[in-house]
Order: structure tokens, then C-alpha cells, then sequence
């Protein structure tokens, strides 16, 4: 399995809206790939920074989605909501519960 994490600045009166919109937009998005296997949105509401985490079935896969036009469409909704450049990274998952 390989995680990929994009690490975001919002706009700290916004984080709200910002999860609503990974809640409604993303995770419907990437549901609709046999590939993906699951998300999270994780916040600090202190200094703003926030960390979409998306699991899929192999780094390959979640290359293909990021490199995809939906994923570009998705980002460009958060684009409002960012205090700074998103910032992205990929893991190889080891351990998982």
C-alpha cells in the first residue's frame, strides 16, 4: 500500500469549510477508483496546517490519480482556501491498523 499526503496552509477561519469540501468532493472522487483505500483530513486549528492522506493499492496508483485531470479539478476547488502552495509527498505504507 502507498500513502500520499498533501500538506496544506488554509486560512484558519476556513479549515471548516475546507474539510466539508474533502468530505463532499475528494473522498467521492477517489471512492470512485477500485484503487484507493481510504483518506483523512487532519488539521491543527492553531496554525492553519492541515494534511489531506490518501491510501492506495500501490505508489503507481496514486501517481496515476494525482497526475489525473480529477485530482487537478479537485485542487483547484482548495485554491480559495490556501495560505501558501500545496506541498505533496509519498510514503510506502509499512505498518497499518
Amino acid at each position: 500500500m502507498f500513502a500520499r499526503q498533501t500538506i496544506i496552509q488554509v486560512k484558519i477561519d476556513r479549515i471548516d469549510e475546507a474539510s466539508k469540501l474533502f468530505e463532499e468532493n475528494v473522498i467521492p472522487m477517489f471512492k470512485s477508483q477500485a484503487v484507493y483505500q481510504g483518506g483523512s483530513f487532519l488539521a491543527d486549528r492553531k496554525s492553519g496546517k492541515c494534511i489531506c492522506v490518501s491510501l492506495w493499492d500501490s505508489e503507481k496508483d496514486a501517481l496515476a490519480n494525482e497526475e489525473s485531470l480529477s485530482y487537478q479539478e479537485q485542487l483547484v476547488k482548495f485554491m480559495d482556501f490556501f495560505k501558501a502552495p500545496p506541498f505533496r509527498e509519498g510514503y510506502e505504507v509499512l505498518v497499518q491498523d
